[in-house]
Protein backbone atom coordinates (compact mmCIF):
# COMPACT_ATOMS: atom_id res chain seq x y z
CA UNK A 1 0.00 0.00 0.00
CA UNK A 2 0.99 3.49 -0.26
CA UNK A 3 1.43 6.23 2.69
CA UNK A 4 0.91 9.48 1.82
CA UNK A 5 4.37 10.45 3.87
CA UNK A 6 4.03 14.05 2.84
CA UNK A 7 0.79 14.87 4.45
CA UNK A 8 1.31 12.58 7.75
CA UNK A 9 1.04 14.38 11.32
CA UNK A 10 1.41 12.35 14.62
CA UNK A 11 -2.27 12.66 15.52
CA UNK A 12 -3.34 11.44 11.82
CA UNK A 13 -0.85 9.01 11.92
CA UNK A 14 -1.77 7.92 15.62
CA UNK A 15 -5.80 7.52 14.27
CA UNK A 16 -4.59 5.24 11.11
CA UNK A 17 -2.72 3.03 12.99
CA UNK A 18 -5.34 2.64 15.95
CA UNK A 19 -7.82 2.05 12.52
CA UNK A 20 -5.10 -0.42 11.15
CA UNK A 21 -4.77 1.67 8.16
CA UNK A 22 -1.70 0.58 8.07
CA UNK A 23 0.92 -1.29 10.74
CA UNK A 24 3.46 0.79 12.55
CA UNK A 25 6.13 -1.86 10.58
CA UNK A 26 4.33 -1.00 7.30
CA UNK A 27 4.80 2.65 8.16
CA UNK A 28 8.70 2.47 8.82
CA UNK A 29 9.09 0.45 5.77
CA UNK A 30 7.70 3.36 3.69
CA UNK A 31 9.78 5.95 5.44
CA UNK A 32 13.12 3.16 4.83
CA UNK A 33 12.43 3.17 1.42
CA UNK A 34 12.24 6.96 0.93
CA UNK A 35 15.52 6.71 2.74
CA UNK A 36 16.93 4.24 0.59
CA UNK A 37 16.06 6.12 -2.81
CA UNK A 38 17.00 9.81 -1.90
CA UNK A 39 19.29 9.89 1.67
CA UNK A 40 22.06 9.02 -1.17
CA UNK A 41 21.89 12.74 -2.33
CA UNK A 42 21.28 14.36 0.50
CA UNK A 43 22.49 12.52 3.27
CA UNK A 44 20.93 13.24 6.47
CA UNK A 45 21.50 9.95 7.81
CA UNK A 46 24.66 8.52 9.24
CA UNK A 47 23.26 5.65 10.20
CA UNK A 48 19.93 3.57 10.25
CA UNK A 49 19.26 1.44 12.64
CA UNK A 50 19.28 -2.41 12.08
CA UNK A 51 16.59 -2.92 14.56
CA UNK A 52 13.78 -0.33 13.07
CA UNK A 53 11.66 -2.54 12.22
CA UNK A 54 12.03 -4.84 15.25
CA UNK A 55 11.01 -1.37 17.14
CA UNK A 56 7.75 -1.35 15.21
CA UNK A 57 6.53 -4.76 15.74
CA UNK A 58 7.22 -4.09 19.50
CA UNK A 59 5.07 -0.89 18.74
CA UNK A 60 2.19 -2.42 16.83
CA UNK A 61 1.97 -4.92 19.73
CA UNK A 62 1.23 -1.93 22.40
CA UNK A 63 -1.63 -0.80 19.93
CA UNK A 64 -2.90 -4.01 19.59
CA UNK A 65 -2.60 -4.32 23.57
CA UNK A 66 -5.00 -0.97 23.56
CA UNK A 67 -2.52 1.31 25.62
CA UNK A 68 -1.09 2.92 22.50
CA UNK A 69 -0.21 6.87 23.45
CA UNK A 70 -0.11 9.53 20.75
CA UNK A 71 3.59 8.45 19.89
CA UNK A 72 3.76 4.63 19.61
CA UNK A 73 4.62 3.36 16.57
CA UNK A 74 5.64 7.42 15.72
CA UNK A 75 9.06 7.15 13.62
CA UNK A 76 11.72 9.67 14.82
CA UNK A 77 15.09 10.32 13.41
CA UNK A 78 17.89 11.50 16.29
CA UNK A 79 20.62 13.78 16.55
CA UNK A 80 24.00 11.88 16.28
CA UNK A 81 24.90 13.44 20.02
CA UNK A 82 21.97 12.19 21.69
CA UNK A 83 22.40 8.92 23.16
CA UNK A 84 20.78 6.23 22.29
CA UNK A 85 22.00 2.92 24.30
CA UNK A 86 23.44 0.20 22.25
CA UNK A 87 24.26 2.79 19.11
CA UNK A 88 27.34 4.93 17.88
CA UNK A 89 26.71 8.27 19.15
CA UNK A 90 29.77 9.81 17.43
CA UNK A 91 28.71 13.83 17.75
CA UNK A 92 29.77 14.39 13.78
CA UNK A 93 33.35 13.51 15.01
CA UNK A 94 35.87 11.54 14.43
CA UNK A 95 36.70 11.70 18.05
CA UNK A 96 33.80 9.29 18.72
CA UNK A 97 33.28 7.36 15.53
CA UNK A 98 33.25 4.09 17.09
CA UNK A 99 31.54 5.21 20.46
CA UNK A 100 28.28 3.14 21.90
CA UNK A 101 25.87 4.88 24.15
CA UNK A 102 26.04 2.49 27.45
CA UNK A 103 22.18 4.12 28.57
CA UNK A 104 19.75 6.34 27.50
CA UNK A 105 19.27 10.23 27.30
CA UNK A 106 16.20 10.74 29.65
CA UNK A 107 14.80 12.57 26.45
CA UNK A 108 14.75 9.48 24.40
CA UNK A 109 14.07 7.05 27.56
CA UNK A 110 10.81 9.00 27.91
CA UNK A 111 10.17 8.63 24.30
CA UNK A 112 10.84 4.70 24.51
CA UNK A 113 8.16 4.24 27.22
CA UNK A 114 5.53 6.26 24.98
CA UNK A 115 6.50 3.26 22.34
CA UNK A 116 8.01 5.79 19.52
CA UNK A 117 10.61 4.33 16.98
CA UNK A 118 13.99 5.64 16.21
CA UNK A 119 14.76 5.16 12.77
CA UNK A 120 18.15 6.07 12.64
CA UNK A 121 20.98 8.52 13.67
CA UNK A 122 21.51 11.93 11.93
CA UNK A 123 24.20 14.01 10.29
CA UNK A 124 25.02 17.24 12.52
CA UNK A 125 28.38 19.53 12.98
CA UNK A 126 31.08 18.20 14.92
CA UNK A 127 29.85 18.84 18.33
CA UNK A 128 27.41 20.96 17.97
CA UNK A 129 29.35 23.41 16.62
CA UNK A 130 28.77 25.38 12.93
CA UNK A 131 25.35 26.34 10.99
CA UNK A 132 25.45 24.75 8.19
CA UNK A 133 26.35 21.04 8.86
CA UNK A 134 29.59 21.24 6.74
CA UNK A 135 31.50 20.80 9.86
CA UNK A 136 30.04 17.45 10.26
CA UNK A 137 33.46 14.52 10.30
CA UNK A 138 31.08 12.31 8.01
CA UNK A 139 30.55 15.12 4.60
CA UNK A 140 28.25 17.68 4.28
CA UNK A 141 24.10 17.07 4.51
CA UNK A 142 22.00 18.73 1.95
CA UNK A 143 18.52 21.20 1.89
CA UNK A 144 16.15 18.65 0.20
CA UNK A 145 14.80 21.94 -1.43
CA UNK A 146 17.97 22.53 -3.10
CA UNK A 147 20.97 19.89 -2.97
CA UNK A 148 23.19 22.84 -3.61
CA UNK A 149 22.46 24.31 -0.41
CA UNK A 150 22.88 24.30 3.14
CA UNK A 151 20.25 22.34 5.30
CA UNK A 152 21.63 24.56 8.14
CA UNK A 153 23.01 23.43 11.37
CA UNK A 154 23.95 21.81 13.59
CA UNK A 155 20.62 19.51 13.75
CA UNK A 156 20.54 20.22 9.77
CA UNK A 157 20.75 16.04 9.27
CA UNK A 158 17.16 15.88 11.29
CA UNK A 159 15.68 18.81 9.54
CA UNK A 160 16.82 17.55 6.24
CA UNK A 161 14.77 13.95 7.59
CA UNK A 162 11.93 15.27 8.04
CA UNK A 163 11.78 17.85 5.33
CA UNK A 164 12.62 14.75 2.51
CA UNK A 165 10.26 12.67 4.38
CA UNK A 166 12.77 10.34 5.50
CA UNK A 167 10.96 10.35 9.24
CA UNK A 168 7.88 11.88 10.82
CA UNK A 169 9.75 14.11 13.31
CA UNK A 170 13.09 14.19 14.94
CA UNK A 171 15.03 15.50 18.08
CA UNK A 172 17.94 18.25 17.90
CA UNK A 173 19.92 19.87 20.16
CA UNK A 174 20.05 23.70 20.15
CA UNK A 175 23.32 25.81 21.32
CA UNK A 176 22.46 28.93 19.70
CA UNK A 177 20.05 28.17 16.83
CA UNK A 178 20.97 24.64 16.03
CA UNK A 179 17.11 23.31 15.85
CA UNK A 180 15.29 27.07 14.35
CA UNK A 181 17.87 27.87 11.56
CA UNK A 182 17.70 24.28 10.10
CA UNK A 183 13.82 24.05 10.61
CA UNK A 184 13.40 27.86 9.22
CA UNK A 185 16.00 26.57 6.19
CA UNK A 186 14.16 23.19 5.87
CA UNK A 187 10.23 24.90 6.15
CA UNK A 188 9.88 23.06 9.40
CA UNK A 189 8.85 24.02 12.98
CA UNK A 190 11.44 24.02 15.17
CA UNK A 191 11.52 24.60 18.90
CA UNK A 192 14.37 25.28 21.37
CA UNK A 193 12.47 25.17 25.09
CA UNK A 194 13.30 27.10 28.29
CA UNK A 195 16.39 26.44 29.59
CA UNK A 196 15.95 23.41 31.91
CA UNK A 197 12.43 22.23 30.94
CA UNK A 198 14.41 19.14 28.60
CA UNK A 199 16.82 17.28 30.30
CA UNK A 200 20.20 17.14 29.17
CA UNK A 201 21.28 13.96 30.73
CA UNK A 202 22.91 11.86 27.72
CA UNK A 203 22.96 15.01 25.76
CA UNK A 204 26.64 14.87 24.94
CA UNK A 205 27.50 19.09 25.88
CA UNK A 206 28.63 21.71 23.87
CA UNK A 207 28.13 24.54 25.39
CA UNK A 208 26.32 23.65 28.96
CA UNK A 209 24.63 26.54 30.01
CA UNK A 210 22.78 27.22 26.64
CA UNK A 211 21.91 23.78 25.47
CA UNK A 212 18.44 22.17 25.16
CA UNK A 213 17.01 19.31 23.27
CA UNK A 214 13.78 19.98 21.32
CA UNK A 215 11.82 18.63 18.32
CA UNK A 216 11.51 19.65 14.77
CA UNK A 217 8.63 18.58 13.27
CA UNK A 218 6.16 19.55 10.29
CA UNK A 219 3.43 21.41 12.29
CA UNK A 220 3.14 23.52 15.82
CA UNK A 221 0.94 20.55 17.32
CA UNK A 222 3.14 17.78 16.45
CA UNK A 223 6.46 20.14 18.26
CA UNK A 224 3.81 20.41 21.29
CA UNK A 225 3.04 16.86 21.77
CA UNK A 226 6.81 16.10 21.81
CA UNK A 227 7.54 18.74 24.03
CA UNK A 228 4.64 17.75 26.42
CA UNK A 229 6.26 13.92 26.62
CA UNK A 230 9.97 14.74 27.06
CA UNK A 231 9.87 17.95 28.88
CA UNK A 232 10.19 17.96 33.27
CA UNK A 233 12.14 17.64 35.99
CA UNK A 234 15.04 15.03 35.76
CA UNK A 235 17.07 13.55 38.47
CA UNK A 236 20.12 13.27 36.79
CA UNK A 237 19.86 16.96 35.82
CA UNK A 238 20.41 19.26 37.84
CA UNK A 239 19.37 22.05 36.06
CA UNK A 240 16.45 21.03 34.66
CA UNK A 241 13.10 22.57 35.91
CA UNK A 242 9.68 21.96 36.99
CA UNK A 243 6.12 22.80 35.85
CA UNK A 244 6.10 25.16 39.17
CA UNK A 245 9.41 27.10 38.24
CA UNK A 246 8.24 29.56 36.70
CA UNK A 247 4.81 30.99 36.49
CA UNK A 248 4.26 33.33 33.63
CA UNK A 249 1.46 35.78 34.00
CA UNK A 250 0.31 36.82 30.16
CA UNK A 251 -0.27 40.39 29.13
CA UNK A 252 -2.52 39.84 26.21
CA UNK A 253 -6.51 39.19 27.70
CA UNK A 254 -7.15 36.85 24.53
CA UNK A 255 -4.90 36.70 22.30
CA UNK A 256 -1.17 36.95 23.19
CA UNK A 257 0.71 40.79 22.90
CA UNK A 258 3.56 40.65 20.10
CA UNK A 259 6.43 42.60 20.48
CA UNK A 260 9.04 43.73 17.35
CA UNK A 261 12.46 45.15 18.24
CA UNK A 262 11.99 47.48 15.11
CA UNK A 263 15.20 49.64 15.97
CA UNK A 264 17.49 45.97 15.90
CA UNK A 265 15.83 45.35 12.82
CA UNK A 266 16.65 48.48 10.77
CA UNK A 267 20.19 48.38 12.04
CA UNK A 268 20.46 45.25 10.67
CA UNK A 269 18.92 45.92 7.23
CA UNK A 270 21.82 47.64 5.70
CA UNK A 271 21.68 49.99 2.90
CA UNK A 272 18.75 49.46 0.75
CA UNK A 273 19.06 45.63 1.17
CA UNK A 274 22.63 45.65 0.01
CA UNK A 275 23.57 44.14 3.73
CA UNK A 276 22.36 42.37 6.64
CA UNK A 277 18.65 40.86 6.37
CA UNK A 278 17.74 39.79 3.13
CA UNK A 279 15.57 41.87 1.50
CA UNK A 280 13.18 38.62 1.01
CA UNK A 281 13.09 38.18 4.26
CA UNK A 282 12.61 41.59 5.54
CA UNK A 283 9.68 41.77 3.14
CA UNK A 284 8.40 37.91 4.28
CA UNK A 285 8.71 39.48 8.05
CA UNK A 286 6.76 42.43 7.82
CA UNK A 287 4.14 40.47 5.43
CA UNK A 288 3.86 37.69 8.67
CA UNK A 289 3.27 40.97 10.84
CA UNK A 290 0.83 42.11 9.26
CA UNK A 291 -0.95 38.57 8.77
CA UNK A 292 -0.60 38.69 12.91
CA UNK A 293 -2.68 41.90 13.02
CA UNK A 294 -5.35 40.21 10.69
CA UNK A 295 -5.58 37.54 12.67
CA UNK A 296 -6.77 40.10 15.53
CA UNK A 297 -3.11 40.19 17.61
CA UNK A 298 -2.09 43.36 18.67
CA UNK A 299 1.46 44.31 17.74
CA UNK A 300 3.67 46.82 20.09
CA UNK A 301 7.16 48.29 18.82
CA UNK A 302 9.88 47.49 21.72
CA UNK A 303 13.23 48.25 22.88
CA UNK A 304 15.98 45.86 23.80
CA UNK A 305 18.91 48.27 24.49
CA UNK A 306 21.46 45.65 24.81
CA UNK A 307 20.22 43.54 21.84
CA UNK A 308 22.92 44.38 19.62
CA UNK A 309 25.88 42.65 22.05
CA UNK A 310 24.05 39.32 21.82
CA UNK A 311 25.83 37.84 19.10
CA UNK A 312 29.94 38.54 20.56
CA UNK A 313 28.68 37.94 24.01
CA UNK A 314 27.36 34.38 23.22
CA UNK A 315 30.29 33.68 21.10
CA UNK A 316 32.88 34.32 24.03
CA UNK A 317 30.79 32.28 26.35
CA UNK A 318 30.48 29.89 23.40
CA UNK A 319 34.19 29.46 22.91
CA UNK A 320 34.98 29.26 26.99
CA UNK A 321 32.68 26.55 27.19
CA UNK A 322 33.58 24.35 24.40
CA UNK A 323 36.91 24.55 25.40
CA UNK A 324 36.29 22.82 28.72
CA UNK A 325 33.95 20.53 27.30
CA UNK A 326 35.97 19.26 24.76
CA UNK A 327 38.97 18.84 27.25
CA UNK A 328 37.72 15.16 28.21
CA UNK A 329 38.59 13.65 24.52
CA UNK A 330 42.11 13.36 24.73
CA UNK A 331 42.62 9.48 23.18
CA UNK A 332 43.23 7.97 26.77
CA UNK A 333 40.25 7.14 28.60
CA UNK A 334 38.06 6.19 25.01
CA UNK A 335 37.55 7.33 21.69
CA UNK A 336 39.45 8.24 18.75
CA UNK A 337 43.54 7.68 19.40
CA UNK A 338 46.61 8.69 17.19
CA UNK A 339 49.79 7.11 18.51
CA UNK A 340 52.81 9.08 19.53
CA UNK A 341 56.37 9.01 20.62
CA UNK A 342 55.41 9.67 24.54
CA UNK A 343 52.27 10.88 26.02
CA UNK A 344 52.51 14.66 24.90
CA UNK A 345 53.17 13.34 21.70
CA UNK A 346 50.09 11.65 21.34
CA UNK A 347 47.79 13.60 23.36
CA UNK A 348 48.70 16.32 20.15
CA UNK A 349 48.51 14.43 17.60
CA UNK A 350 45.15 12.58 19.05
CA UNK A 351 43.52 15.89 19.34
CA UNK A 352 44.80 17.76 16.38
CA UNK A 353 43.50 14.59 13.88
CA UNK A 354 40.70 13.66 15.97
CA UNK A 355 39.27 17.35 15.88
CA UNK A 356 38.12 19.15 12.76
CA UNK A 357 38.92 22.70 11.75
CA UNK A 358 36.12 24.53 13.71
CA UNK A 359 36.29 22.17 16.61
CA UNK A 360 39.78 23.60 16.92
CA UNK A 361 39.25 27.08 16.54
CA UNK A 362 36.55 27.49 19.21
CA UNK A 363 38.81 25.30 21.66
CA UNK A 364 41.83 27.64 21.17
CA UNK A 365 39.85 30.73 21.34
CA UNK A 366 38.16 29.80 24.70
CA UNK A 367 41.25 28.98 25.93
CA UNK A 368 42.26 32.37 25.13
CA UNK A 369 39.49 34.24 26.59
CA UNK A 370 39.50 31.94 30.32
CA UNK A 371 43.51 32.55 30.76
CA UNK A 372 45.05 34.50 32.99
CA UNK A 373 45.23 38.08 32.08
CA UNK A 374 41.76 37.94 29.55
CA UNK A 375 39.16 35.92 32.14
CA UNK A 376 38.00 39.64 32.67
CA UNK A 377 38.67 41.11 29.94
CA UNK A 378 36.89 38.94 28.09
CA UNK A 379 34.47 35.94 30.42
CA UNK A 380 33.41 38.37 33.07
CA UNK A 381 32.43 40.85 31.04
CA UNK A 382 30.46 38.44 28.61
CA UNK A 383 28.40 36.86 31.92
CA UNK A 384 27.66 40.80 33.05
CA UNK A 385 26.14 41.58 29.51
CA UNK A 386 24.37 38.53 29.55
CA UNK A 387 22.53 39.63 32.99
CA UNK A 388 21.72 43.43 31.13
CA UNK A 389 20.33 41.79 28.37
CA UNK A 390 17.85 39.12 30.20
CA UNK A 391 17.14 42.06 32.01
CA UNK A 392 16.29 43.74 29.15
CA UNK A 393 13.70 40.90 28.27
CA UNK A 394 11.84 41.18 31.00
CA UNK A 395 11.31 44.46 30.75
CA UNK A 396 9.71 44.16 27.02
CA UNK A 397 8.01 41.25 28.05
CA UNK A 398 5.86 43.36 31.13
CA UNK A 399 4.07 44.75 27.76
CA UNK A 400 4.12 41.80 25.51
CA UNK A 401 3.77 38.12 25.46
CA UNK A 402 6.35 37.22 22.43
CA UNK A 403 9.03 38.78 20.83
CA UNK A 404 9.24 38.28 16.81
CA UNK A 405 12.06 38.53 14.73
CA UNK A 406 13.28 36.67 11.59
CA UNK A 407 14.92 33.25 12.24
CA UNK A 408 17.67 33.89 10.21
CA UNK A 409 18.97 36.97 8.06
CA UNK A 410 18.63 35.31 4.76
CA UNK A 411 17.42 31.83 3.22
CA UNK A 412 19.84 28.59 3.31
CA UNK A 413 23.01 29.59 1.59
CA UNK A 414 25.34 27.53 -0.82
CA UNK A 415 27.21 24.48 -0.01
CA UNK A 416 30.74 26.12 0.91
CA UNK A 417 29.94 29.69 0.36
CA UNK A 418 30.65 30.20 4.01
CA UNK A 419 32.13 27.67 5.55
CA UNK A 420 35.81 29.23 5.09
CA UNK A 421 34.65 32.45 6.48
CA UNK A 422 33.74 31.72 10.20
CA UNK A 423 32.67 35.56 10.77
CA UNK A 424 30.43 34.98 7.83
CA UNK A 425 29.16 32.15 9.29
CA UNK A 426 28.67 33.50 13.06
CA UNK A 427 26.43 36.13 11.65
CA UNK A 428 23.71 33.64 10.72
CA UNK A 429 22.71 33.54 14.52
CA UNK A 430 22.28 37.16 15.19
CA UNK A 431 19.02 36.42 16.13
CA UNK A 432 18.82 32.73 16.86
CA UNK A 433 21.43 32.91 20.07
CA UNK A 434 19.97 35.23 22.06
CA UNK A 435 17.14 33.06 23.69
CA UNK A 436 20.15 30.65 24.41
CA UNK A 437 21.99 33.41 26.49
CA UNK A 438 18.67 34.60 28.17
CA UNK A 439 17.39 30.70 28.73
CA UNK A 440 13.79 31.73 27.13
CA UNK A 441 11.93 29.47 24.98
CA UNK A 442 11.96 30.25 21.12
CA UNK A 443 10.04 28.61 17.91
CA UNK A 444 10.43 28.96 14.61
CA UNK A 445 7.57 28.72 12.29
CA UNK A 446 7.35 28.65 8.29
CA UNK A 447 6.57 32.16 7.26
CA UNK A 448 6.66 31.97 3.58
CA UNK A 449 9.47 31.25 0.57
CA UNK A 450 12.21 32.80 -1.30
CA UNK A 451 12.21 32.19 -5.34
CA UNK A 452 16.54 31.70 -5.85
CA UNK A 453 17.69 30.35 -9.17
CA UNK A 454 13.79 28.72 -9.84
CA UNK A 455 13.67 27.33 -6.65
CA UNK A 456 11.88 27.75 -3.45
CA UNK A 457 13.60 28.10 -0.24
CA UNK A 458 12.09 28.76 2.92
CA UNK A 459 11.88 31.44 5.16
CA UNK A 460 10.84 31.19 9.06
CA UNK A 461 9.89 33.87 12.04
CA UNK A 462 10.86 33.42 15.13
CA UNK A 463 8.80 33.52 18.66
CA UNK A 464 10.44 33.86 22.01
CA UNK A 465 8.08 34.02 25.01
CA UNK A 466 9.06 34.29 28.85
CA UNK A 467 10.59 31.84 30.81
CA UNK A 468 8.37 28.64 30.95
CA UNK A 469 5.30 29.81 28.67
CA UNK A 470 5.70 26.97 25.98
CA UNK A 471 2.49 27.22 26.14
CA UNK A 472 2.03 30.61 24.53
CA UNK A 473 4.13 29.80 21.68
CA UNK A 474 2.55 26.86 20.27
CA UNK A 475 -1.00 28.68 20.59
CA UNK A 476 0.12 31.83 18.83
CA UNK A 477 2.25 29.61 15.91
CA UNK A 478 -0.70 27.26 15.53
CA UNK A 479 -3.08 30.52 14.94
CA UNK A 480 -0.60 31.50 12.10
CA UNK A 481 -0.38 28.57 10.55
CA UNK A 482 -4.19 27.72 10.90
CA UNK A 483 -3.26 24.28 13.06
CA UNK A 484 -7.09 23.35 14.65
Amino acid sequence: MTIDLKNLTIQNTHEALVRGDFTVRELVEAYLNVIQSRDGDIHAYLEVYADALQQADLAQEIIKSGKSTLLTGIPFALKDNILLKGKIASSGSKMLENYHATYDATAVARLKKEGAVFIGRTNMDEFAMGGSTENSAYGATKNPHDITRVPGGTSGGSAAAVAADMALVALGSDTGGSIRQPASFCGLVGLKPTYGGVSRYGLMAAVSSFDQIGPITKTVTDAEIIFTAIHGKDEHDGTSISETTYTPQRVGKTKPVIGVPYEFLKANSGSEGESGIDRDVLENFNQSIEHFKKLGFEVKDISLPNISNCLPVYYILNFAEVSSNLARYDGVKYGFNKEGKDFKDEYFKTRAAGFGTEARRRILLGTYVLSSGYYDAYYNKANAARTLITNDFHTAFEKVDIIITPTTPAPAFKIGEKVSNPLAMYLEDIFTVTPNLIGMPAMSIPSGFSEIEGKKLPLGIQMVARHGDEKTLFEAGKIFLGEK
